[in-house]
């Protein structure tokens, strides 16, 4: 059974490493521009939207047209926050050797 302590030590040690990254992924910020530059937003690698700025001159199109294009740059902005994300755990899980898994 000495295989399993190892493999508590390792995924015990994998544990205290994801958590000290997601601390971090809370503080690290993404700008996203869309829209041809008429919405810029700021997110945190963790999901959470930090700001939100519109040219004056994007607010005065079309209700609808500001609406679609609002909700794209938003959406562009949480992809680009999941990918680094996910870039950042592929990292911190790479070289952990779970048996049965590969």
């Amino acid at each position: 059974m000495a295989g399993v302590g190892k493999l508590l030590k390792q995924a015990q040690k994998m544990q205290k490493k994801i958590e000290a990254l997601e601390a971090e992924l809370a503080t690290t910020t993404i700008d996203v521009s869309s829209g041809g530059g008429a919405i810029s937003i700021t997110i945190a690698v963790s999901g959470d939207i930090k700001a939100i700025q519109l040219d004056p001159e994007f607010i005065k199109e079309e209700k609808s047209f500001v609406e679609e294009t609002l909700v794209t740059g938003v959406q562009e902005a949480i992809d680009a926050a999941r990918k680094a994300k996910e870039e950042a755990m592929g990292e911190v899980t790479a070289g952990i050797q779970m048996p049965g898994f590969m």
